[in-house]
């Protein structure tokens, strides 16, 4: 009996060559799929909002003033916003008359920030991992010269 020799191309047979043009199909669809940019890019708006610490060494004030503005930080990368300006205020203590008096060693300051947020259906304005609201008392605020902790967000502005 006579053997079949199979189709061949070459030194490929004609299994070797699906095999090799399915490969290469499933290559050119995994790369399509990761650098497509499918998506619209998403809408962002511009916000500001202030921080408020309380009760922090009055010389604090200068010196961040002195390294502002400067780009807001989480984790050692940047994020999409700045610290702005600070301003300061008297930090009052109850005497024991009953009366307020003026510490001296001691102020509050108001950072005023801004960043470039996505636009949601639902607002929930985050900058890196933290939310941005009006009343939240645990935010921290870092950049490359400056970090405070624990501030409390007194304003929003969604510069509609």
């Amino acid at each position: 009996m006579k053997e079949k020799k199979a189709f061949r191309i070459g030194k490929l047979n004609i299994v070797d060559l699906i095999a090799i043009i399915l490969l290469l199909l499933v290559v050119a669809y995994g790369a399509s799929r990761l650098l497509s940019t499918d998506e619209a890019p998403a809408e962002t708006i511009n916000i500001t909002y202030t921080v408020r610490v309380q009760n922090v060494a009055a010389e604090l004030y200068e010196n961040c003033a002195k390294h502002l503005p400067s780009t807001l930080m989480a984790s050692g990368t940047s994020l999409p916003g700045r610290i702005e300006s600070v301003e300061k205020t008297p930090y009052l203590v109850l005497g024991p008359d009953g009366q307020w008096y003026e510490d001296p060693d001691h102020v509050n300051l108001y950072f005023t920030c801004t960043a470039t947020v996505n636009k949601e259906a639902v607002m929930t304005t985050k900058i890196g991992e933290q939310e941005v609201r009006v009343g939240k008392t645990d935010y921290i605020m870092k950049s490359e010269y400056v970090e405070f902790q624990n501030l409390t967000i007194i304003d929003v502005d969604w510069g509609e």
